[in-house]
């Protein structure tokens, strides 16, 4: 099984999302996060499962439409270890710890 390693940034990036469903008075926000993180645990089994990126990076696509995140990570087959960069919902403009 592939371990799974989440960034200091993801925290930020876990923060980040959970304000801004606080402003806009977003029910079942725990849900969301769940959602999210049971997405991330696919990758212990399927680590090559996300879109291809550049420079070894790939994208794990959570959700759809208005509760669809991305998970920005890196798989290091040598050390069967996925490592999440970052995280951001599907209609922000980019990652934020590019």
């Amino acid at each position: 099984m592939t371990r799974i390693v989440l960034s200091p940034g993801s925290a930020e990036d876990f923060a980040r999302i959970l304000d801004h469903l606080d402003r806009h008075e977003v029910d079942r926000r725990e849900p969301r996060i769940e959602g999210i993180l049971h997405a991330i645990d696919v990758l212990a089994d399927n680590p090559l499962i996300g879109r291809v990126l550049e420079q070894d990076l790939r994208e794990l696509v959570i959700g759809r439409d208005a509760q669809g995140y991305v998970a920005l990570y890196r798989y290091l087959g040598e050390f069967d270890t996925v490592f999440i960069i970052a995280i951001r919902a599907q209609r922000e403009a980019g990652y934020t710890h590019d």
